[in-house]
C-alpha cells in the first residue's frame, strides 16, 4: 500500500539532497508511523487496536531481526538533515517461509494467547485479500512518504532505487522471469494513479472479497509491467 503521512512541514531540503539506504533497527521510531500510515485501516483491522497501539507494535516488530515487519525488509529515503522521508519494504517470495511462525510468536509474546488468537483469525481474512507473493514474485509493501515530501519525486526515486536493487538480485532467474507486485486499496485512487505511472498494471481478481472483510479494505493487486520514466515529479 502507498500513503502519505500527515506530518509537520519541514524545510524541503531533501528535494535536492536525497539518499537511499537499507533500513536499520535504530530507524524503528521513525519508520513505524510511516509503516502504519501505509495501511492504517489494514493494521487496525488485523490487530484490533487503536492507531497509537498499532504504531507501538510496529515499532517493536520493526526493530526485530526477522519477520515481515523487520528493518531487514525495508529501504528508506533520507533527506539532507538525515531524516527518513519515505520507506518501502520488499518481500521476496523465496524468503518468506518463516514469516508466519515469526508473526505468531511476536504477537503471542507481546499480547498473550487470548488476544493473539483473534488477531491471527483476522489476519487470515486479510490475507485472502492481500495474498503472499509467489516464489517468482517480490511484493512491495509498506510504501509511504511524508506529506511535506510531495511534489519532489521522493517516492518515485525510492521506488526506482528499490526496483534496481530487485533486478540486481535476480540470481538464478532469466530476465523478466521475476514479477514485482503490490496491492492498493480500490478507494486509494491517487496511489493507483501513481503506480500506473510507474509502470504497474492491475491484475484480474481471482476471488470475491471475503464477507468477513470490511468493504473499505477491498484491494487490487498490480504487477510491474514496463520501466517508465520515473524521473518526473509526481504530486
Amino acid at each position: 500500500m502507498f500513503t502519505e503521512l500527515q506530518m509537520p512541514v519541514r524545510t524541503p531540503a531533501h528535494a535536492c539532497a536525497l539518499s537511499f539506504r537499507p533500513a536499520r533497527a535504530s530507524d524503528a521510531a521513525a519508520c513505524a508511523p510511516l509503516v502504519f500510515a501505509s495501511g492504517e485501516h489494514e493494521f487496525e483491522f488485523f490487530l484490533g487496536l487503536p492507531a497509537e497501539q498499532c504504531i507501538a507494535f510496529l515499532k517493536h516488530a520493526f526493530a526485530l531481526s526477522g519477520g515481515r515487519f523487520s528493518w531487514r525488509r525495508h529501504e528508506v529515503a533520507v533527506d539532507a538533515q538525515g531524516e527518513i522521508v519515505a520507506v518501502l519494504a520488499a518481500h521476496d517470495g523465496r524468503r518468506i517461509l518463516a514469516d508466519d511462525p515469526h508473526v505468531v510468536w511476536t504477537l503471542f509474546r507481546r499480547f498473550g494467547l487470548l488476544r493473539t488468537v483473534p488477531m491471527l483469525l483476522r489476519g487470515l481474512v486479510l490475507e485472502s485479500e492481500l495474498p503472499k507473493p509467489g516464489r517468482a514474485q517480490t511484493l512491495l509493501a509498506h510504501c509511504a512518504t511524508h506529506s511535506d515530501a510531495r511534489g519532489t519525486g521522493v517516492f518515485t526515486a525510492l521506488f526506482k532505487h528499490a526496483l534496481d536493487a530487485q533486478q540486481a538480485s535476480r540470481r538464478g532467474l532469466e530476465p523478466g522471469e521475476r514479477e514485482i507486485v503490490l496491492d492498493v486499496l480500490l478507494s486509494n485512487t491517487r496511489a493507483a494513479t501513481l503506480y500506473r505511472r510507474l509502470g504497474f498494471v492491475a491484475l484480474p481478481r481471482r476471488r470475491q472479497r471475503s464477507s468477513r472483510l470490511p468493504a473499505q479494505l477491498e484491494s487490487v493487486r498490480m504487477r510491474f509491467a514496463t520501466r517508465t520514466d520515473s524521473s518526473r515529479e509526481l504530486d
